[in-house]
């Protein structure tokens, strides 16, 4: 078994969609991000290729690359998934977790399930999203942004 851990954070902005787990979600500002800023996606993509050995998502997609300018984050979990494979390294489970403030995700929760364990290759049934808050301590608890960890292990 590998192991990987993959962390992202991004501040709020005004003016762009709230994308989590591939699913857009109502609220007043989205993540200010090169790409569309999901960072649940990107937590797991850098969870992904850690336990691969393969560096971090910038090195992968650079945010100076105008190739990533506001692509959908599951087209990236895909690249990655396609490496993956490449190198017979297939999910064994993912579990991840959503810190936010605002807004309240749980009912996106199963959707983001669906569309996540879709792109990873794995039944529902390994892969496990959730949500906390920072009981209104720092930049996430300020409302300032959302972060996201991700921890997956994958088979040898």
């Amino acid at each position: 078994m590998r192991i990987g851990h993959g962390y992202d954070a991004h501040r709020f902005t005004i003016g762009r969609p709230l994308v989590l787990g591939g699913v857009t979600i109502p609220h007043r500002q989205g993540l200010l991000a090169h790409s569309d800023g999901d960072v649940l996606i990107h937590a797991l993509c850098d969870a992904l290729l850690g336990a691969a050995g393969l560096g971090d998502i910038g090195r992968h997609f650079p945010d100076s690359s105008s190739e990533f300018k506001d692509i959908d984050s599951r087209i990236l979990l895909r690249a990655v998934m396609d490496k993956l494979r490449e190198m017979s390294l297939p999910v064994s489970n993912a579990d991840l977790t959503v810190v936010a403030q605002a807004p309240k995700i749980g009912a996106f929760i199963p959707t983001m399930c669906s569309n996540l364990a879709s792109d990873l290759g794995i039944d529902h049934g390994r892969l496990n999203i959730k949500a906390t808050t920072t009981e209104k301590m720092g930049f996430t608890g300020r409302g300032e942004g959302i972060s996201a960890h991700a921890v997956v292990l994958l088979e040898e």
